[in-house]
């Protein structure tokens, strides 16, 4: 799964890099982001607006907005048949920024040890994501997202069974496309190239959302 990431170059650097388009909220440097927090995403392949979304995926039908908290990442191996993602699949698609994410590895004793994986040379990238729209009793609407997870590649694989889809500069307009044909969409949700990226321990305060500042991504002993 993927459940912390983090955004920490500047918004104008993240926009030069990822070729996009303006930003309609500005994007404080997070070092620490969890689920029901905002994150940037991109909707739109022409206009590569950016964006703020909830993140925990709201279904429109869902009576529960709760429910979010549970569909922070969907398995990219079933999300074309899940009722809560299948609609989403077809006609939501979104890109999700960011620049590292955090899996935590089981030790034989003792806490989980957390590691921040990024690409080798730092840049951002986007992961494949899902958005919704779902409108409120009280009036207005609600903007939500999920992540697509896959099975991981050979880095991560020594932390955790599961890894976000990241798509490189081609693979993230296709993802975007409305007529994507399903099985060129599914092609795409694969792992990352391992030799692209790398990983480091960080320190078990990135385990409380609150501690959203710089050092929870230095390196620590391992």
């Amino acid at each position: 799964m993927c459940g912390r990431f983090t955004l920490t170059l500047d918004p104008g650097e993240i926009q030069t890099l990822l070729e996009l388009g303006p930003f309609v909220h500005i994007v404080q440097p997070r070092y620490n982001i969890a689920p029901s927090q905002p994150v940037p995403i991109v909707k739109n392949a022409d206009t590569r607006t950016v964006e703020l979304y909830r993140w925990g995926l709201v279904p429109s039908w869902a009576d529960d907005l709760n429910i979010g908290n549970r569909m922070i990442n969907a398995r990219s191996e079933t999300v074309h048949e899940k009722p809560s993602f299948r609609s989403a699949f077809k006609y939501r698609r979104c890109l999700i920024l960011a620049d590292g994410f955090f899996e935590w590895r089981a030790e034989q004793s003792g806490p989980k040890t957390p590691f921040l994986f990024k690409l080798k040379n730092d840049n951002p990238f986007t992961f494949a994501g899902l958005y919704e729209h779902k409108e409120l009793p009280e009036g207005g609407e609600l903007h939500t997202c999920t992540i697509l997870t896959c099975e991981p590649n050979e880095l991560v694989r020594d932390v955790h069974n599961r890894m976000p889809v990241i798509l490189d500069e081609k693979a993230r307009w296709t993802w975007l496309k409305p007529d994507a044909d399903q099985s060129v969409l599914r092609a795409l949700m694969a792992p990352f190239p391992a030799d692209a990226m790398k990983c480091f321990p960080v320190s078990r305060a990135v385990n409380l959302p609150e501690n959203d500042r710089p050092e929870v991504v230095e390196p620590v002993a391992g």
